[in-house]
């Protein structure tokens, strides 16, 4: 690769990076797409090993800013991070089987959910769930003096992380876009906490993907393009998790929401 074409990366993980941190997602639903649009001969299980390690990349960066916010849930990342293990590595090694059509409709049509459900539900989140008795309780303080009281169900934690696990790491989009959603709306976490948390876990379940890729050789040959995004990625992690309590959440979800829903239906219906 060229200078010119090395600035290009960066700067794509630099925005990547920044986003996939802003709302906790990881990046990969956004990186995919446009490594298709980009690389439109590029088979899926190398646009998957790219993502994937560039999602490692930027989870870890983003954890590792979040830890010092005091935000992250250990606990639950430790027990979902390890839930995502099974079905990150067999969606990894899945990945092998599925023609680059059928990827691209599958991906454009979820993409195009996911877009569809950020504008209904922009917030991430519902009216807070009842406590149960049986449920996980919480209470986190965060550096900024900030106390979270939460409780969620442990068991629908883990069943859901295993499926968030196949799911991302399949089509290499993080999962991150899923699990934050899941973790207010379903589990009942604070969006700060989910959005944290969320990068934790996803830092577990793409080291394990981007694990399999390197053990079939599906990134021998995209080992520069990989760490070009990851080194912008890691410095727009930052930025995100910094700016994260500046910006107004709604605008930036709304206007990735509508982003997503074109490139979804760009992908799926353009052959």
């Amino acid at each position: 690769m060229d200078w010119q074409q090395i600035m290009l990366l960066v700067s794509l993980g630099l925005g990547v990076g920044f986003l996939g941190t802003l709302i906790g997602a990881g990046g990969g639903f956004v990186l995919v797409p446009v490594l298709l649009l980009l690389y439109p001969d590029m088979s899926p299980e190398a646009i998957t090993s790219i993502s994937l390690g560039v999602v490692f990349l930027n989870a870890t960066s983003g954890s590792i800013a979040y830890a010092r916010m005091k935000r992250i849930d250990v606990k639950a990342a430790v027990s979902f991070g390890l839930a995502t293990l099974p079905g990150a590595i067999a969606g990894a090694f899945l990945i092998s089987f599925i023609p680059r059509n059928i990827f691209d409709m599958i991906l454009g049509i979820l993409l195009i959910i996911i877009s569809l459900f950020l504008l209904i539900n922009p917030h991430f989140r519902t009216e807070p769930l009842v406590h149960k008795k049986n449920w996980t309780q919480r209470s986190l303080v965060d550096s900024k003096g900030e106390r979270y009281d939460y409780a969620f169900n442990q068991r629908t934690g883990i069943i859901l992380s295993f499926f968030v696990g196949f799911v991302s790491s399949l089509l290499g989009i993080g999962g991150g876009i899923i699990h934050v959603p899941a973790l207010t709306m379903l589990l009942n976490f604070p969006v700060h906490i989910a959005t944290a948390t969320s990068h934790s876990i996803l830092a577990v379940m793409a080291l394990a993907g981007t694990m399999v890729h390197i053990y079939q050789g599906n990134l021998n040959h995209n080992w520069a393009m990989m760490l070009s995004i990851g080194y912008g990625v890691v410095l727009g992690a930052q930025l995100g998790a910094y700016v994260s309590h500046r910006i107004q959440q709604k605008v930036i979800i709304i206007s990735l929401a509508v982003a997503l829903l074109l490139v979804g239906v760009r992908i799926a219906f353009s052959k």
